[in-house]
């Protein structure tokens, strides 16, 4: 669930300095000025022309952090801690999956099995070429916004997320803010793709969040979702009832909408989509078999990765809904945990999630309102 990763437009992470392991300070030699955030800034710094390269009122500066700077730098990875896993510090509580480095390898793993789900492609839509300026809403480890930068020199990528845990050393065109998207962007040059994947379970308001993607692209541009529907599916009959993946998918979905933060909407992206505005909305689903049952070669390896991905991510999938929103303690949601990984090393369930790619297009400045409007 991500959650995949975006205003004041967040802080920064310097291109030339490597991520901090959790519980340490980040450097104070060289400060990322944040658009818009009321923070200390070296207006000497600022080029004279625009920078392609560079966000709207983003710089780097030599000059060192004062105190307060630095002190918000240390506050932000002075990481949550709570029953043996670490979360965000930024808006804490907002996002309920860890952000540790067991966590950090699950996303990696995530973004391989996406890639496995979609033949290699890092999306659907038309911007999997030609994009000047990316957002990736989510970006976790920024493997996406990497990978997506390094395929494409010629494009600005932008990664937001509430957690730095993304690499210093990246590409040039490549950058990571520090933000909560569910506050007001205010980035004043717009996108012309915006990415959101594995974001399940992160917002209050989806149909608010794709307005807000509506709204900051330029006329022509392309907005894409990828995610996964809770709670699991059965193939060739009914779910067994004391299956315990199963149940375990019912009480995510049950405490994520106590929380206010649905994980089941992955299949009304079509029609959020539509309802925004976009034009020429599409929708392309797969499924991910929960562990290798399938004989088809390709469903069987997603099954391993799905399986995998599980593995690694049952218990921080479930820790802080469980324990925050379900009422459980921490000894009964490691013990139910256990039960769901050994039951899904049995491949006689055929169970599975649906999973979407769902994208649409901004329609080109008026020409294409006119033409809708007339008789």
């Amino acid at each position: 669930m991500a959650t995949q990763t975006q205003r004041p437009e967040g802080e920064v992470l310097p291109a030339n300095q490597t991520q901090q392991p959790e519980g340490e300070v980040l450097p104070t030699d060289q400060t990322q000025q944040p658009e818009g955030e009321a923070l200390p800034a070296d207006e000497t710094q600022q080029p004279e022309e625009e920078d392609p390269w560079n966000d709207d009122g983003v710089s780097v500066g030599d000059s060192s952090e004062d105190g307060s700077l630095a002190s918000l730098r240390s506050s932000i990875i002075d990481y949550r801690r709570e029953n043996g896993r670490t979360y965000h510090r930024l808006k804490e509580g907002k996002y309920v999956m860890p952000n540790d480095e067991r966590e950090q390898d699950r996303l990696d793993l995530a973004h391989n099995l996406w890639l496995a789900t979609w033949d290699n492609k890092l999306c659907n839509c038309p911007k999997v070429n030609g994009a000047k300026r990316v957002l990736d809403v989510g970006t976790g480890t920024g493997i996406w916004a990497m990978e997506y930068a390094d395929e494409h020199p010629e494009a600005t990528v932008i990664g937001v997320d509430l957690s730095p845990i993304q690499p210093g050393f990246v590409a040039p065109n490549c950058s990571f803010e520090i933000d909560d998207l569910e506050e007001d962007w205010t980035w004043s040059r717009p996108f012309d793709f915006i990415f959101i994947r594995s974001m399940i379970a992160s917002f209050s308001s989806w149909p608010d969040m794709i307005t807000k993607a509506y709204e900051h692209l330029e006329p022509g541009g392309y907005v894409e979702l990828h995610d996964n529907k809770f709670p699991l599916k059965c193939q060739g009959g009914p779910m067994p009832d004391d299956y315990a993946p199963n149940k375990w998918t019912k009480l995510l979905v049950e405490g994520c909408s106590k929380a206010g933060r649905p994980s089941n909407l992955a299949d009304s992206f079509k029609q959020m989509l539509e309802d925004a505005g976009f034009v020429d909305v599409e929708e392309r689903k797969a499924i991910w078999p929960f562990n290798p049952w399938p004989k088809d070669k390709k469903l069987h390896h997603l099954g391993l990765l799905c399986q995998a991905n599980a593995f690694m991510g049952i218990e921080g999938a479930s820790m802080a809904i469980f324990t925050r929103v379900l009422g459980w303690t921490p000894e009964e949601t490691t013990v139910f945990c256990a039960e769901v990984r050994n039951e899904h090393r049995k491949i006689g369930v055929q169970a599975y999630y649906d999973v979407y790619s769902v994208w649409g297009r901004k329609p080109e400045k008026d020409a294409e309102n006119d033409e809708a409007e007339q008789p």
